[in-house]
């Protein structure tokens, strides 16, 4: 593998509690590589070990071959970030937030300057260049917070939950954006709560649960070994009570929650056809996908 990260055995703790507990991790060049779980799995402090912004207890983290965080300065200078929440300047214009951002990494006006035309119409933002930032949509902002984040031309892109709080419309824009990216050979790092985004955009994935890594692997293959090919979802009223009764006699595996009873099966047809005797249900019948890989493996219960 033709890394651009390592982490080995890397631990962190907070006021007495683990919140990053032996977590090792190679990622490719070109990769796009997620990291999933759900509040508190210890995502956002990962990546932060990763571009020394914090320092692990234990345990050992290279960027780009720089050790880390000794030479943190040094790897940064060829990594972008997206952060969690948009941090733009509200005083400045769109295109003010990128000349300024630039020069954090050393760059001539000229240079910036020379680059602004690609980062504008790559953010779809070419319009709205001599605009402030207060007056840009959410999904305005979280493209130039994309936009910026690529000023100094990375070779790897870390993006913690990117497309949190976007509309559809803006959501699918920033995932082509960040195939694209991947298209010309950068490395993205990311954290997402949205299974779909994961399912879209990542070569290879982590589940962390409790600072831990709790499984691995492309996608797909995680959804071939942790869960049954086919899902049908049932929901009303009545449902819990069907499923004490029938579930059992017609599917692999059946978890209930609320007023819904996701039956998990190799083969769905003998199932649908006992449900076709039940006019009071409503169900629906899907493939398997990563949503059901992460609840089984973290469950259901909220998490705050």
């Amino acid at each position: 593998m033709n890394s651009v990260i390592r982490a080995e055995k890397i631990v962190k703790n907070y006021a007495g509690q683990r919140v990053v507990d032996n977590v090792s991790l190679e990622i490719a060049r070109g990769e796009c590589f997620g990291l999933l779980g759900p509040n508190g799995a210890g995502k956002t402090t990962t990546l932060r070990l990763l571009l020394g912004l914090i320092s692990p207890d234990s345990g050992k983290i290279e960027l780009l071959g720089e050790a880390i965080p000794e030479h943190a300065r040094k790897a940064r200078l060829s990594v972008g970030v997206v952060p969690q929440m948009d941090n733009l300047d509200p005083d400045f214009t769109v295109a003010e937030n990128l000349l300024v951002y630039g020069r954090y990494f050393g760059m001539t006006d000229a240079a910036i300057e020379a680059r602004m035309p690609e980062l504008l119409e790559f953010a779809s933002l070419t319009h709205k260049k001599d605009v402030k930032v207060p007056t840009l949509s959410g999904g305005m902002k979280r493209r130039l917070t994309l936009a910026r984040a690529l000023v100094n031309d990375p070779e790897v892109i870390f993006l913690d939950e990117p497309t949190t709080g976007l509309d559809p419309q803006a959501r699918h824009l920033i995932w082509q954006r960040l195939r694209e990216l991947t298209a010309r050979g950068k490395t993205l790092v990311l954290t997402t709560h949205f299974m779909e985004e994961a399912e879209r955009l990542c070569h290879r994935l982590a589940v962390m649960d409790n600072g831990r890594i709790i499984s691995q692997g492309a996608p797909r293959k995680l959804i071939a070994e942790n869960i049954e090919p086919e899902v049908v979802e049932v929901f009303g009223e009545q449902a819990e009570n069907w499923a004490k009764t029938h579930a059992a006699n017609h599917a692999e595996r059946f978890e209930v929650s609320g007023e819904s009873v996701f039956c998990y099966v190799m083969d769905a047809h003998d199932l649908l056809l006992e449900l076709q005797n039940h006019p009071e249900l409503r169900y629906m019948h899907r493939p398997a996908n990563l949503e059901d890989v992460f609840l089984k493996l973290t469950g259901r219960e909220m998490r705050e």
